[in-house]
């Protein structure tokens, strides 16, 4: 199979593996391969499937892109995007915190991926909606494994995945989804999405404001997904992702060492910082600063059928 080749040097040390980090959906992600210095995605871009394999030469920063398949023109196209170069720190206001000024000097090269595809994010957006990571992504892969199909090229041999086409995802029926460990609510807004797809991905042209109101429009998508997709699909400084079961209370213990720290605490405390919110997020997510875990943690549901 033919391969397209790109070499594109960043302007600032490119953390390749850091950057997309959070295109990562569990530790075992079909989608994703990584070890040795080599980054490999499957993909499903607008023109179809994709491998993408992303390599970083140590002494000068230089990007290697090369990738197969249909899509294999689209996707190296959007490398220096997915690897940051559209995202913008220099207005960060990092020094109106201490903590947060500590972290932006930890971490001077974050970049935040812009992906420009809206589905890739929403589907396991929406499976990682209200239950435990582990759970989440459990259902991620076994709904990839079911019906996706493996990535062109060199992609099949290291057994990577690209996730199934919206065409697959209206179609699978009620049952599949309960044995995928995924229960009704989240299915149906995955299969809503899916019907749309196409507008979707649209969105992925538009400003985030517009992207947000669009994405919150569809039955099942509210503030915590749709900030969700658009860190990835739009590179979103300012996503924050409200509702999630541990981001307030781990940036707030985080940024005044006192936990229970809700909702409303984590947006006072983020404003100075708009439109870089999510940027603290992230800071605080790479430095690994959790709350001390003393209470019970959200339990695994145990009566789907998987």
């Amino acid at each position: 199979m033919h391969a397209v080749e790109r070499t594109w040097v960043p302007g600032w040390p490119c953390a390749v593996g850091q950057t997309l980090a959070v295109l990562r959906h569990g530790p075992a992600d079909p989608t994703v391969r990584y070890g040795a210095g080599v980054f490999w995605r499957g993909l499903r871009t607008p023109e179809g499937t994709a491998t993408l394999r992303l390599e970083v030469r140590a002494k000068d920063g230089e990007v290697t892109a090369t990738a197969w398949g249909h899509g294999a023109d689209w996707v190296v196209a959007a490398v220096p995007a997915m690897l940051g170069a559209e995202d913008d720190p220099a207005g960060f206001p990092a020094d109106r915190h201490a903590r947060v000024a500590e972290l932006a000097r930890r971490f001077p090269n974050l970049r935040l991926p812009r992906t420009g595809l809206v589905m890739e994010s929403l589907v396991p957006a929406v499976i990682e909606q209200r239950v435990a990571g582990t759970e989440a992504f459990a259902g991620y892969r076994r709904l990839v494994h079911f019906f996706g199909e493996r990535a062109p090229g060199p992609g099949e041999g290291l057994r990577l995945w690209v996730a199934p086409n919206p065409e697959v995802l209206v179609r699978i029926p009620s049952w599949d989804w309960l044995r995928l460990g995924i229960d009704p609510a989240r299915s149906r807004a995955v299969v809503g999405a899916a019907r749309v797809a196409s507008s979707l991905e649209r969105a992925a042209r538009v400003p985030t404001a517009e992207a947000d109101r669009r994405l919150r429009s569809l039955p099942g998508i509210g503030v915590w997904t749709s900030a969700e997709v658009r860190v990835r699909s739009h590179g979103d400084a300012d996503a924050v992702s409200f509702g999630d079961y541990n981001v307030a209370r781990d940036v707030g213990w985080a940024l005044t060492g006192r936990d229970g720290v809700d909702d409303d605490g984590l947006a006072e405390l983020l404003e100075p910082f708009r439109p870089h919110r999510y940027r603290v997020q992230r800071l605080v997510e790479l430095a690994g600063l959790r709350r001390p875990r003393r209470g019970a943690r959200m339990p695994r549901r145990t009566h789907l059928p998987v």
